[in-house]
């Protein structure tokens, strides 16, 4: 293994149903970051606030998508929206030096971009697939590329991250 990581946030059930658009290109994602030897990363929400009704630990709509290809054991829950809340998966990362991480997932609008944005302010180097990355607002797709450009990570395509690894 070395210092990558992909990281799925949040392909859950109870998720936007959008993500249906982007499951092929997160799976093909899956397999090229396996056979690259990175480390492949499922972070899952648990919505643990009183009363409700998606994302409840122990339900269906907790799940990760049955579309998602799980490669690995590597699935840790968090209950906010940054990914570096969960203590088990800061812990996987030190353990494993990884400095460095593909994400993909929903929501762009509000996990991905808190854990995007809490990911380049601890110094990690992120990358971010602008085809692998949905939201129940399609039309603020855009303006989160920009945000994710503009807070340090690098954007592109998953034919352009593959092309450009290809090539080192």
């Amino acid at each position: 293994m070395n210092d990558k990581a992909l990281v799925v946030i949040d392909l859950q059930n109870d998720i936007t149903k959008n993500y249906r658009n982007i499951i092929e290109k997160v799976n093909t994602a899956i397999l090229w970051a396996q056979s690259v030897g990175m480390h492949i990363i499922y972070i899952k929400h648990n919505n643990i606030t009183a009363g409700t009704r998606t994302l409840k630990p122990g339900t269906k709509g907790a799940e990760l998508v049955p579309e998602l290809n799980v490669v690995s054991n590597n699935i840790f829950v968090k209950t906010k929206s940054n990914s570096l809340t969960s203590e088990a998966f800061r812990d996987f990362i030190k353990a494993n030096g990884i400095d460095e991480f593909y994400i993909y997932g929903a929501d762009a609008t509000a996990c991905v971009k808190s854990t995007c944005y809490n990911m380049t302010k601890a110094g990690y180097t992120v990358h971010v697939l602008s085809d692998c990355v949905t939201s129940y607002d399609l039309k603020k797709i855009d303006e989160m590329i920009a945000y994710y450009a503009s807070k340090g990570c690098e954007v592109k395509t998953l034919d352009e991250t593959i092309s450009q690894a290809t090539d080192k």
